[in-house]
């Protein structure tokens, strides 16, 4: 296995996609954020020149033409920037891309990926701050993924870009330059099968994105006690893998959920009712749900830390509930 760093496995994802994929087409800029990354946007540029669209900043246009394109039969990747700027084109996300299929009792397919940046960004506000991954899981229809190391983005935006789905695929620029070990080769990773970052049998700790690396500092932190901390990254949150959280929670007997969206009506929410539907016969605690709390991001970057959870603020609540 190669160690490389998340944005160049995202870009080897998607160039392999473009290679092996006559009919894919890229819809936008900036796909690998304003930084080192345009190295990678230069090369993709040079291989797969006349496959490349820089659109106005209109995103609603952009989600029209991507669709269309895909109806078309067409395989699109379509990039709104922030997660922010997607709530522009929700319309067409909800009542066009996410419908289409089975409106039309399956004759027509939307082949297109969306890639947008969530959560806090150093100064970003409350524009450019959104995390809506729970709004997105809530549309029947849409596929939903947030991957959490340079493996797992590499093999999912493959499955993405092959799916007949729409799928809202999401990213955290704070993600782009950690390094991790990624398999030699081509391999895609299938949507619903959740990954146990660290193995644990006192409680689980159900995190995605950013939040999977906070909550394996967290882990380290309460094994100084005696805790060990099961980490389960879903990757995906529509389809999200309801079994393997709930082994996990039967295992461990605890469970608490983390996540840079704030709470209410979340995917945080979402497991922790699935957990105490199918599993509560297992908890030997009440479920502890963490999340950014629910007010709109401040431009100040000390207070978007302490607004949003820290490994502290992780092994806190894993403190908790262990009691």
């Amino acid at each position: 296995m190669a160690i490389i760093t998340y944005a160049q496995a995202f870009f080897d994802g998607i160039h392999e996609a473009m290679a092996s994929e006559p009919r894919m087409s890229i819809i936008g800029r900036s796909i690998f954020g304003h930084g080192a990354g345009r190295g990678f946007e230069r090369k993709l540029d040079e291989d797969f020149a006349g496959r490349i669209i820089d659109p106005p900043t209109a995103e609603g246009a952009v989600a029209a033409l991507a669709i269309g394109a895909a109806m078309a039969g067409e395989r699109i990747f379509a990039h709104f920037g922030t997660a922010s700027f997607a709530l522009e084109a929700f319309n067409q996300l909800v009542n066009e891309a996410a419908v289409a299929h089975y409106m039309s009792n399956g004759q027509v397919s939307v082949p297109v990926t969306f890639h947008m940046y969530h959560g806090v960004r150093g100064g970003g506000g409350a524009q450019h701050s959104a995390s809506p991954q729970g709004m997105f899981a809530n549309i029947a229809g849409l596929e939903v993924v947030l991957p959490s190391t340079p493996a797992d983005v590499k093999g999912l935006i493959r499955t993405a870009l092959k799916s007949d789905n729409p799928t809202i695929f999401i990213n955290h620029t704070a993600l782009m330059g950690i390094e991790g070990e990624v398999p030699d080769g081509e391999f895609d990773i299938p949507f619903g099968q959740a990954d146990i970052k660290r193995q644990g049998a006192d409680v689980t700790a159900v995190a995605m994105s950013r939040m999977v690396h906070r909550t394996l500092e967290a882990a380290e932190i309460v094994a100084a006690d005696g805790i060990e901390t099961e980490v389960v990254d879903p990757r995906t949150a529509a389809p999200l893998d309801a079994d393997t959280i709930c082994k996990s929670v039967a295992k461990t007997g605890r469970l608490v959920t983390v996540e840079e969206a704030i709470g209410p009506c979340s995917i945080g929410s979402e497991i922790a009712a699935t957990v105490a539907e199918h599993a509560f016969g297992a908890l030997k605690a009440p479920i502890v749900r963490l999340a950014r709390a629910p007010v709109p991001v401040p431009f100040s970057p000390p207070l978007e830390d302490a607004i949003t959870p820290s490994a502290k603020d992780i092994a806190a609540a894993i403190r908790k509930v262990m009691g």
